[in-house]
């Protein structure tokens, strides 16, 4: 366990394989159950500390003040010294201010910022982790579908968060969900630091050592940028889904609290399924001969423009059930994206692909601090969501041109 390839027989290998990527997919599961649940619970928060709508903005995007301050430092930390290490620690970290948003949020409400700002800090290395555990562990013809299926405990962690946080502050008010998933998240550390060894399943030619990270080749390749556009513009539309749904199905179609969970879980439950499908689909099409260039730029595109056109059909939506299946539609095509700008930075740049994570989500965290606040006060000057749904749709389609543009397959830095 924790040997490199050639010390390591294949059916040993192929399970620490799974091990990691699974147990990668459950820490973005749990930190999606963690960072999602307070979107729900805000409601009944709102109601008991007198929240407007725009207060309960400022509370939802506080969180990503901290995921987005330390984005790049984990990505060095993990190529530096490994996503073991640097993933572990941060489940720990979050799980803790998971468990503390409860009293932080009795206290005061500029400590529960404080709380969600320290949740953030702690997350901002789960992904960056998880793509350098991906890149040590995973062979290069399975990264596409291994960087799917992780990044899926996005929809799963929201598909389960939305109904559950539901349940959960109905039966047993608001702080359970805190609670609850917190603890899941210490439980997760346990099993990471048992299962999982140091060291690499993929033999490293050139090992980084002693290797500076080329930052200026890395911010002037066309290509990176392309990620960070379109990372941009595809969290900009999750993050809005993400923290305003449950309201928005609640405000527009006066459902009651559980059915806005359930509604809300829907969409994530069409986003996992094709975030699997997509992932399996695009290593086939490269394993054909298709060029990575033409399978990112033609995945990406369909998932950012599709986004788009399902985004502008929300507002007309006549019913909860007509608009959760609208829903479904943008996060299905969202979807698409996971095999294209979100495991391209493996193409363009293999050695420091968690640096380039790190680098774009960054600029990807601004939405959930802009975004989601900006949604609030829209809400709050319009009386409905037509206008941020709007602007949400416009980002999404802009990104596809941009990758269409200037997005790339090819290996750029060495």
């Amino acid at each position: 366990r924790g040997g490199p390839t050639s010390s390591t027989t294949p059916a040993r290998r192929w399970s620490q394989h799974y091990t990691v990527v699974a147990l990668c997919f459950a820490a973005i599961f749990i930190s999606y159950l963690d960072r999602t649940n307070i979107s729900v619970a805000s409601i009944a928060m709102k109601e008991q500390f007198g929240w407007t709508e725009t207060t309960k903005g400022l509370v939802l995007s506080s969180f990503f003040i901290g995921y987005l301050l330390l984005q790049v430092v984990s990505g060095l930390l993990a190529n530096k010294y490994g996503g073991r290490v640097v993933l572990g620690v941060a489940v720990i970290a979050w799980s803790l201010f998971t468990v503390l948003t409860p009293p932080a949020a009795l206290w005061s409400l500029g400590t529960l910022i404080a709380a969600r700002i320290a949740l953030g800090l702690g997350e901002a290395a789960v992904f960056p982790g998880t793509v350098n555990m991906i890149g040590r562990w995973v062979p290069a013809q399975g990264r596409t579908r291994a960087m799917a299926f992780a990044t899926s405990g996005i929809s799963m962690g929201t598909l389960i968060a939305l109904p559950l946080t539901a349940y959960l502050v109905r039966s047993y008010g608001w702080p359970m969900p805190f609670y609850l998933f917190g603890a899941l998240g210490l439980l997760w550390a346990i099993l990471w630091f048992v299962f999982v060894g140091e060291g690499r399943g993929v033999e490293d030619a050139k090992p980084l050592a002693g290797r500076a990270v080329p930052w200026r080749t890395i911010m002037r390749t066309p290509a990176v940028w392309a990620i960070i556009v379109n990372h941009f513009c595809h969290n900009w539309t999750l993050y809005v889904l993400l923290a305003w749904l449950p309201s928005y199905f609640k405000a527009t179609f006066g459902v009651s609290l559980a059915s806005a969970g359930l509604l809300s879980a829907a969409p994530w439950l069409v986003s996992f399924v094709m975030s699997i499908v997509i992932g399996f689909v695009a290593d086939a099409m490269l394993a054909r001969g298709y060029g990575a260039t033409f399978v990112r730029k033609l995945l990406q595109v369909i998932g950012s423009v599709g986004a788009a056109a399902f985004m502008l059909l929300l507002h007309t939506a006549p019913s909860a059930a007509v608009a959760a299946a609208v829903m479904c539609g943008v996060t299905g095509m969202l979807a698409f994206c996971f095999a294209g700008f979100a495991v391209n930075s493996f193409d363009i740049a293999p050695r420091y692909a968690d640096v380039i994570w790190g680098i774009s989500n960054t600029f990807a965290t601004i939405p959930g601090i802009i975004g989601v606040y900006v949604t609030g006060w829209l809400v709050d000057r319009t009386g409905g969501y037509a206008a941020p749904f709007l602007v949400t749709a416009g980002l999404a389609f802009t990104g596809g041109l941009v990758y269409l543009a200037i997005g790339s397959g090819e290996k750029k830095i060495d």
